[in-house]
């Protein structure tokens, strides 16, 4: 019977932190396998966000979520790690030689020295618009995420939420659209304080305490929508082209939460070396969880190397560790 291939590290997630860690982890020149569940790479930044502008990130002013995630693709290749696309990770057993077993959903085994989970929170679904006739219009005038700007421009649009995401997209429209209006079910906004006091600088409508009550329209297109200011009888009528709700997601982590690691809050809790508290299993990015952690995409390109590190000593523990750097790794320099 042939035997199978046993990499030194298999990546769980190809979201950005996930294609960071396998560039990382072949330039320790380990053997590489990306699994993600998604049919594409990327995780959740080009499919909720690729028009959204990233500038938290070292040397990169500003960058779009599809342009970084086209070169995080294209770095990720660099040592051609093994990917492996639209297949969920649900067991994993631990075989007498101590290498691990990692069964998907369609039956597929892969073999594997080391495991790193860059699943972000799982599974993400968009918490949905409560009003019965929300599906009516969804997809058609009502969106969970922005793919195009431009498909808003001249349209008076409406979005309802408090955090980040409602906040980011409504000071990203307010120059495109005809009319942004933003409303929020709380008196105080979760965003980051300075996009906040952007957007109320702006020309966007802000209304709070206020929620949805009522979306009006047919075949698809909403013609106005009709909101409630929170606690009190008052409603307005808001004339719409486009209503965007940004209520969060519904956060699964999926058969991982079986694996009896430690998990709190719905992330894993790790230590300094990002190993869970099964030895040989190390969790990056958004599912790792430790005291002061940096929830953002430049934190996690920081988490997947030491990960990496630490996998490494586990795979070979005769080698010394020495420090890495791409601008004296002749595989690299020697592309030049």
């Amino acid at each position: 019977m042939r035997q199978p291939d046993v990499y030194d590290i298999t990546i769980i997630g190809g979201g950005p932190v996930g294609l960071f860690t396998a560039f990382y982890s072949g330039m320790r020149e380990m053997k590489t396998k990306i699994i993600e569940f998604l049919p594409y790479l990327g995780g959740k930044v080009p499919y909720f966000y690729p028009e959204k502008v990233i500038r938290d990130i070292g040397g990169i002013p500003a960058i779009s979520g599809e342009k970084l995630t086209v070169d995080l693709i294209e770095q990720a290749m660099t040592f051609d790690p093994t990917i492996v696309l639209n297949e969920q990770v649900m067991y994993m057993e631990r075989l007498e030689d101590g290498t691990f077993q990692l069964t998907s959903n369609n039956g597929a085994k892969h073999y594997t020295k080391t495991i790193v989970l860059a699943t972000g929170f799982g599974s993400l679904k968009s918490v949905k618009l409560d009003l019965a006739n929300a599906v009516d219009f969804e997809e058609k005038s009502l969106h969970y995420s922005i793919k195009k700007l431009e498909s808003y421009r001249n349209k008076n649009v409406l979005i309802s939420g408090g955090g980040n995401s409602a906040v980011d997209w409504a000071n990203e429209l307010e120059p495109i659209a005809k009319r942004v209006t933003l409303i929020y079910r709380k008196s105080a906004f979760t965003g980051i304080e300075s996009n906040v006091s952007k957007m109320m600088n702006s020309t966007v409508e802000v209304l709070n305490p206020y929620e949805l009550l009522k979306l009006n329209g047919e075949n698809g297109q909403l013609s106005s929508a009709v909101v409630k200011q929170v606690d009190r009888a008052d409603t307005k009528v808001i004339e719409v082209d486009n209503v965007i709700v940004n209520h969060g997601f519904e956060i699964n982590l999926g058969p991982i939460t079986e694996w009896r690691m430690n998990i709190e809050n719905g992330t894993i809790l790790v230590d300094q070396t990002m190993s869970t508290s099964i030895p040989g299993i190390f969790a990056i990015g958004d599912v790792a969880n430790y005291p002061n952690k940096l929830a953002l995409i430049a934190g996690g390109f920081n988490e997947g190397p030491i990960a990496v590190n630490s996998a490494k000593q586990l795979v070979s523990p005769q080698e010394p560790l020495n420090h890495l750097f791409s601008t004296h790794y002749e595989p690299l320099t020697s592309r030049n």
